[in-house]
C-alpha cells in the first residue's frame, strides 16, 4: 500500500479500489469501503464519510441488502446536502432508484433516475449518464414501452463510448439483446450478446459476464436448444451466487422455470419457479415474484389443474395491482416522465450548443488576447534596442559630420523606418485592446494642421510632390481637440497618400459642414493623384495587415496597419472614415468630426519645479539609455536620484533608504516591476507607503489587476514630461 501525506488520499484510493473491484468481488468492495468509512469517522471528514456511505449503499443494493442500502443512501444524501454537492446527491439517489425499481416502486425509481440524469447532464458526467440510461431502459421495459427502452439503452451505449468504458457499453447490450429477442430478431440479439461476452472477458468483469451468459442462455432457449440453455443458466447462476448478486440469481431461477416449462419438464419448472418465488419474497423483488406467479398460473392451466391455476392467477393480479399503483399508472398513461426526458434531451442539446458557441467565443477572445499581448510585448521589446540604435546613429552622425557618411545615412533611414512600423503596431494593439481614450484640450486647429503639413512636407518634396493645406475661411480657429489622435489620423492618411503617389499632389482640405452655438461639424479630407484603390478592395483596405496586391512592391513597404489605425481612431471619435477612389485615378479619404468650440489657449506656464526640489527618487530601469534620459530629466527638476538596474536591486535599496517617489520599469531582468512593487508594499520595507509609479512601454501593464493595487499610477513610455511631473506633484 503506498504512503499518503493525508488520510483523505488513502480514503479516496480505497474507494476507487472498491469501485473497481465490484465487477468481480463485491465482498472486497464492501470490505475496502468499510475500511475507508472507519478512517473517515476517525478524521471527522463528513464529505468523505458521505462518499463512503454512498458507495456502501451501491454495493449493498447490488447484493440485495436493500434495507441497509436504503439507510446508507439516505445518510449519504443528508451529508452531501451539507456541502451542496449535487454530484454526490445524484450518486446516492441513483442507488436509491435501484432499490425502488428492483422492489415494488417503479414510479419512485423513475423519478429518482430522472433527477439523477438532469444533474449528470448538467455536469457532463457521461459515465453516470450511461448507468442511469441503462436503468431507465429496464423500467421502460417493465412498462411495456420497448421503444423508449431501446432509446435509453442506445443512449447508454453512446454515453459509455464517450468515456470509453467497455463494461458500461456491454451492460446495455445485454437487456437490448433481450428486446431484440422478444421482437424475434434472434441473430441481432446473438450479435449483441457476443459483443458483450467479448468485452466482459477483455475487462475481467465477472459479474457482468454472468449477465451476458444469462442473455446467451435466453437465445439458446429461444432456439429450443434446451440443454445448452439449461447449462448456461446454471453457469450464470453459479457466478451470481458466488458474487452475492441476489437479483441476478433470482432472474436465473425465474428463467430456468420458464425454460423447464417450455421443455415440458413440469416438476423441474415448479421447483425452479418456487425457488424464485421464495427468493423474491425473501428479498422483496416484486418483478421476479409476479412473473413467476404468472408462469405458475399458465403451467397449472396447461396441466388442467384449474383450481391451482386460479389461485396463482389471483396472486399474480393482486401483486401486479400493488406494483402498478396509482402513481405508476398515471406515469404510464400520461407519459409525463417520458415527455420530461424528451424535454431534458432538448435542453441538454441546447446547453451543448450554447457551450459550443461560448467555447468558440472564448477561443476567439483568447486568440485576440494572445495576439494583442504578442504585438504589445514585441513592440516593447523592439523599441528599447531600436531607441539605442537611433541614439547611437545620431551620435555617429554628429561625430562624422564632415566625412562621407552614406552608411550612417542608410542606417538612420532604416532604423527610423523600422521605428515607424513598430509604433504603428503598438498603436494598433492599444486601440484593439480598447485602452485608448480621447484627451481633449483647447487647440488652435489651424496651427495644428500647419504643423502636420510641415511634418510631412519634406517626405513629399523627396518624391517631387506638392503637399497642399486648404482650410476654408469659415472654419474657426479654436476647438476642443485630441491633438495627438487627430495628428495620427491625418498623418497616416498623408503618409499613405505620399507612399502611393508617384506624381502630382496631395491636398489636405478642411471645411465647415454645419455650425451651432457650441459645436461645429468639420470635414477633413486627404486627396491624392496616386494609383487609386480597386472597387473590390475598398472595404478590406481598412483591415489590419491588409494591402492591395498592387501595393505590395518593395517601394510600398509598411506595417499594413496605417489605415486600420485611422479607422479605429475615427470610430473612437464617433465617426466613420470613407473613401472615393478608382484604380489609376487617385483617392479621396474623408471623415467628419463634431468639435466643441474652444477658448484661446493661454501660454503654457513653466513647471513649478520648486515643488519637487530636494525630494528623493528611486528609479528602477534596466536599460541604461532610458535610465540616462530619465535621470537627466529628474535632475533638471532638482530631484535627488538613485538608480537600480533591476527589481532585486530596487527592493534591496528600498529596505535601507526612504524615498519620496519610486519610478518602476515593469520589464526587467531577475525580478520584474510587478513583483518588486509587491515586495516593497507587502514586506518589511522603509518605503511601504511611498508613491510608486510604473514607467512602461507595455500597454497591457495596468490591466494586471493582481498588481494594480501596489502602484499609484501607470505612465507609458516614451515618458511624457508634463504627465510625469503632474503625477509626482500630486504626491508632493
Amino acid at each position: 500500500m503506498p504512503q499518503y501525506a493525508h488520510p483523505s488520499g488513502k480514503i479516496n484510493q480505497l474507494l476507487d479500489d472498491a469501485y473497481a473491484a465490484r465487477i468481480n468481488d463485491l465482498h472486497k468492495s464492501i470490505s475496502l469501503t468499510e475500511e475507508a468509512l472507519a478512517i473517515s469517522k476517525e478524521t471527522g471528514n463528513r464529505h468523505l464519510l458521505a462518499k463512503c456511505l454512498s458507495k456502501l449503499s451501491l454495493f449493498n443494493m447490488i447484493k440485495g441488502n436493500f434495507d441497509l442500502s436504503m439507510k446508507q443512501g439516505i445518510q449519504a444524501i443528508e451529508l452531501f446536502q451539507e456541502f451542496q454537492d449535487e454530484k454526490g446527491i445524484a450518486d446516492a439517489k441513483y442507488n436509491i432508484a435501484g432499490l425502488h425499481y428492483k422492489t415494488d416502486n417503479f414510479h419512485l425509481g423513475l423519478v429518482y433516475l430522472i433527477d439523477c440524469l438532469e444533474i449528470y447532464r448538467k455536469t457532463e458526467d457521461h459515465h453516470n449518464q450511461a448507468r442511469v440510461q441503462k436503468s431507465l431502459g429496464t423500467i421502460y421495459e417493465y412498462f411495456g414501452d420497448e421503444k423508449s427502452a431501446v432509446l435509453s439503452y442506445e443512449q447508454a451505449i453512446a454515453a459509455a463510448r464517450i468515456v470509453k468504458d467497455l463494461n458500461l457499453e456491454s451492460n446495455a447490450y445485454n437487456p437490448l439483446s433481450g428486446i431484440y429477442l422478444n421482437q424475434n430478431r434472434i441473430e441481432d440479439a446473438a450479435d449483441l450478446i457476443d459483443k458483450s461476452m467479448q468485452m466482459k472477458k477483455q475487462t475481467g468483469d465477472v459479474r457482468g459476464l454472468a449477465f451476458a451468459l444469462y442473455g446467451l442462455a435466453k437465445i439458446y432457449a429461444k432456439r429450443a436448444e434446451y440443454e445448452r440453455a439449461e447449462q448456461t443458466f446454471l453457469e450464470a447462476n453459479a457466478i451470481h451466487e458466488k458474487m452475492g448478486e441476489k437479483l441476478g440469481a433470482g432472474m436465473c431461477f425465474h428463467k430456468l422455470g420458464e425454460l423447464y416449462f417450455s421443455w415440458k419438464k413440469y416438476d423441474q419448472a415448479k421447483e425452479s419457479l418456487q425457488k424464485a418465488i421464495d427468493f423474491a419474497n425473501e428479498n422483496n423483488i416484486a418483478l421476479i415474484k409476479y412473473k413467476c406467479n404468472y408462469l405458475m398460473y399458465a403451467m397449472y392451466k396447461e396441466l388442467g389443474d384449474h383450481t391451482t391455476a386460479l389461485k396463482y392467477l389471483e396472486i399474480y393480479l393482486k401483486e401486479k395491482e400493488a406494483v402498478i399503483n396509482t402513481q405508476t399508472q398515471k406515469i404510464i398513461e400520461s407519459y409525463e416522465a417520458i415527455s420530461r426526458m424528451d424535454r431534458l434531451e432538448k435542453e441538454a442539446q441546447m446547453q451543448r450548443e450554447k457551450a459550443e458557441i461560448l467555447e468558440k467565443k472564448n477561443r476567439a477572445e483568447e486568440s485576440s488576447r494572445v495576439k494583442q499581448e504578442f504585438l504589445s510585448n514585441m513592440s516593447h521589446e523592439l523599441r528599447t534596442p531600436l531607441n539605442a540604435v537611433i541614439t547611437i546613429t545620431s551620435l555617429l552622425e554628429e561625430k562624422y559630420r564632415n566625412t562621407d557618411n552614406q552608411l550612417i545615412e542608410s542606417l538612420k533611414f532604416s532604423s527610423n523606418n523600422l521605428l515607424l512600423i513598430i509604433n504603428d503596431i503598438l498603436d494598433f494593439s492599444k486601440l484593439d485592446l480598447g485602452k485608448v481614450k480621447l484627451e481633449y484640450q483647447s487647440t488652435n486647429l489651424r496651427d495644428l494642421l500647419a504643423n502636420i503639413r510641415n511634418a510631412y512636407s519634406s517626405l513629399a518634396d523627396e518624391k517631387g510632390l506638392k503637399l497642399n493645406l486648404k482650410i476654408e475661411p469659415e472654419v474657426r480657429k479654436h476647438f476642443m481637440v485630441d491633438k495627438t489622435k487627430l495628428s495620427q489620423i491625418l498623418g497616416n492618411l498623408i503618409s499613405n497618400a505620399i507612399k502611393f503617389t508617384e506624381k502630382g499632389s496631395i491636398d489636405v482640405c478642411v471645411k465647415l459642414v454645419e455650425s451651432s452655438a457650441m459645436w461645429d461639424q468639420i470635414e477633413f479630407s486627404v486627396c491624392d493623384t496616386g494609383i487609386g484603390v480597386a472597387e473590390h478592395f475598398k472595404e478590406e483596405i481598412f483591415e489590419s495587415f491588409s494591402q492591395q496586391k498592387s501595393y505590395t512592391t518593395k517601394k510600398h513597404v509598411g506595417s499594413g496597419l496605417g489605415l486600420a489605425i485611422v479607422k479605429k481612431l475615427v470610430n473612437l471619435h464617433g465617426s466613420n472614415i470613407e473613401v472615393e477612389s478608382s484604380e489609376g485615378a487617385g483617392s479621396r479619404f474623408y471623415f467628419q468630426l463634431s468639435l466643441k468650440h474652444g477658448d484661446t489657449p493661454t501660454n503654457a506656464l513653466p513647471l513649478p519645479i520648486e515643488k519637487l526640489a530636494g525630494k528623493s527618487v528611486l528609479l528602477a530601469e534596466d536599460n541604461m539609455i532610458n535610465a540616462m534620459v530619465a535621470l537627466k530629466l529628474l535632475k533638471n527638476w532638482k530631484l535627488e536620484t538613485t538608480h537600480a538596474k533591476n527589481g532585486v536591486q530596487a527592493v534591496d535599496i528600498s529596505k535601507n533608504q526612504t524615498f519620496d517617489y519610486i519610478l518602476m520599469d515593469i520589464h526587467m531582468p531577475e525580478m520584474d516591476g510587478f513583483d518588486a512593487a509587491r515586495l516593497i508594499r507587502t514586506t518589511e520595507n522603509l518605503n511601504g507607503f511611498t508613491p510608486i509609479f510604473a514607467l512602461t512601454a507595455d500597454v497591457n501593464a495596468q490591466e494586471h489587476t493582481k498588481y494594480a493595487e501596489y502602484f499609484n499610477g501607470f505612465l507609458l513610455k516614451p515618458i511624457e514630461r508634463d504627465k510625469l511631473f503632474k503625477a509626482m506633484e500630486n504626491f508632493a
